[in-house]
């Protein structure tokens, strides 16, 4: 009779999780949020500084965290601003290989030595926008001279005049002595 309760007991407890399947699910992420460790940003380029969280070691917790997959070594997470928050950070050596790295933290005092870790990817190039957009040249150049119409259409239209002189004049030149005539 009990292995029958206790049967009883169990679909009736499956049948449960099934019908509130939303319930159940949100239980496990909230308890394994609290044993992850948290890289931001996730994607990174060599020399970006890194920020490493976590919650698993306990509200004014310490953590020794290693990066040294990376080659940025050792660093500490102390309690951070945010309730329970553990945090620490790091930069990403100019000389790092594009990859994914394992970042390792382990929690001193209430964390029991709970190992964490988080995922850090290095690329060549930047995956967020530009902080400010590129800017285009817009108006003249000021060099000093003035454009083509200048500041006095006179002036211009003198200047103009006098190259269509010199180059008629150049023109002639260069036809009498192909034909050879003498000046």
């Amino acid at each position: 009779m009990r292995r029958t309760a206790a049967a009883g007991l169990l679909t009736g407890t499956a049948l449960a999780v099934a019908l509130t399947g939303a319930a159940v699910v949100a239980a496990p992420a909230y308890a394994g949020s609290r044993g992850t460790l948290e890289v931001y940003p996730a994607t990174v380029t060599p020399g970006t500084q890194v920020t490493v969280n976590t919650t698993a070691c306990g509200a004014g917790g310490t953590a020794a965290g290693d990066a040294s997959a990376v080659g940025a070594g050792a660093f500490v997470l102390a309690p951070g601003t945010h309730k329970e928050a553990t945090v620490g950070q790091f930069r990403v050596p100019p000389g790092a290989q594009p990859g994914t790295y394992e970042i390792v933290a382990r929690c001193d005092g209430e964390g029991d030595g709970r190992r964490l870790s988080g995922d850090l990817v290095v690329t060549l190039t930047s995956t967020r926008p530009p902080a400010h957009p590129p800017a285009h040249p817009r108006g003249s150049v000021k060099t000093g001279v003035g454009g083509a119409l200048g500041p006095d259409p006179v002036q211009t239209a003198a200047g103009v005049a006098a190259l269509a002189v010199a180059a008629a004049g150049g023109t002639w030149l260069l036809h009498r002595r192909a034909r050879g005539d003498r000046i």
